[in-house]
């Protein structure tokens, strides 16, 4: 279905006698976009859907049934009953500038670096301009009953919640540059479905498990042993992608390989291991004698590798369920601006950001253990225990001794 979508939106555009760079210059966005939509079927952003469809002589509805996964006789069908397509519209009509978005309220906490706003993230997004965020990192609320506060509603129908969920997926995916990277962190359950709708829009790259340490017996069903985070890109390519990489993982008691490299350890990146797409080393939320709320934190680790993934210093991040300010902090602490947003009480957020002096020394623990092979720790154990790691190309330090 994609690639028809795709052969749609070129031969639209054919017919209509327009090129690549004057869809791009009507619609204003990079040329390379606009051939990512016709090679991958994804289609333009919601924000853009009325106005690239008018250019193509077509209905927003129409190319949003194109991109659905229905039966094609059940699409036929529909597309059948759809009112007849407008005429083409002349690029010059659509080159306007885009309107100013409206102005963001007075935030309720301002930073050398960012910015916390209070109220409904779907309305503060709308004053945010297109195309100007290069990070988006979502925790919204699971839909699990649990109590955020006044005005928060975490027990919507289905079709209520995966429906909200759509309204500030599509704010996310207008606001969002060109490479830039959008992380939603949720259920698998829920995740299934927000997934399908943002591929419609954006590039899918990985879905993230992240391990749940607690073991609980559940009756009647697996499990559930993971989180889903989904990272997806604007556009063909990501702006930025640097993660870091990751220890070997030892025996706490000994230091001893918990997996065997056999013949393979002189080949290993003496940086580490290349980071997956599962993570077990990251506890779903943040220790208790680090929390600053009732409800769930994420861990500091997290949103610190979501960082170094997709963005570098200066880069914009956005969080609009902040929640504990765990986005916001990691952002403060690693140099990229941010934009907060949070319909409950900021009262813990404010707090917390001027406190961060602890989670500072927290944050320089956690990055003194990664793009190395052996943490100093392991290294240690490794010596006192009589393990061997001549085999394995370590990190010289100063003074040359080969650690890291």
């Amino acid at each position: 279905m994609p690639r028809a979508v795709g052969a749609f939106l070129e031969s639209s555009r054919r017919a209509a006698g327009l090129s690549r760079p004057v869809v791009a210059r009507a619609l204003d966005v990079p040329v390379d976009e606009v051939k990512w939509w016709e090679a991958t079927g994804r289609l333009p952003e919601p924000a853009l859907l009325p106005r690239a469809a008018a250019l193509l002589g077509t209905t927003p509805m129409a190319l949003q049934l194109r991109a659905s996964a229905l039966p094609p006789a059940l699409l036929e069908q529909l597309l059948a009953q759809q009112e007849p397509a407008p005429p083409a519209v002349p690029p010059e009509l659509l080159d306007g500038p885009s309107p100013a978005p409206p102005p963001l309220p007075s935030p309720v906490l301002t930073t050398g670096l960012g910015a916390l706003h209070q109220g409904d993230c779907v309305r503060l997004l709308a004053g945010v301009p297109s195309r100007s965020v290069d990070c988006v990192f979502a925790d919204p609320p699971f839909n699990l009953g649990k109590d955020y506060g006044d005005g928060i509603d975490d027990d919507r129908q289905e079709r209520d919640y995966l429906a909200w969920c759509a309204s500030w997926m599509d704010e996310l995916v207008r606001v969002l540059a060109p490479g830039g990277a959008l992380f939603l962190y949720n259920l698998p359950k829920w995740n299934i479905h927000l997934a399908a709708h943002l591929d419609r829009f954006l590039e899918l790259k990985h879905w993230v498990a992240v391990d749940i340490k607690f073991s609980l017996p559940i009756p009647s069903r697996l499990y559930p042993a993971h989180y889903s985070l989904l990272y997806f890109v604007k556009g063909p390519r990501p702006r930025v992608f640097a993660p870091h990489r990751l220890p070997l993982q030892t025996c706490r008691h000994c230091g001893g390989e918990v997996k065997d490299y056999g013949g393979y350890k002189d080949k290993l990146n003496p940086r580490g291991l290349n980071l997956t797409d599962v993570w077990t080393d990251i506890p779903p939320v943040r220790h208790r004698r680090h929390k600053n709320r009732g409800a769930n934190e994420l861990a500091l680790k997290m949103l610190d590798r979501v960082l170094d993934i997709a963005t570098q210093p200066g880069d914009l991040v956005l969080d609009p369920f902040a929640g504990s300010g765990t986005t916001l902090a990691a952002s403060e602490l690693r140099g990229r601006r941010w934009v907060g947003m949070e319909l409950g009480d900021c009262g813990p957020i404010v707090q917390r950001m001027a406190q961060l002096d602890a989670e500072a020394e927290q944050l320089r623990k956690i990055r003194a253990n990664i793009d190395l092979l052996f943490t100093p720790t392991s290294l240690d154990l490794r010596d006192r225990h009589g393990h061997d790691s001549s085999r394995y190309r370590l990190l010289p330090t100063d003074d040359g001794d080969p650690t890291p």
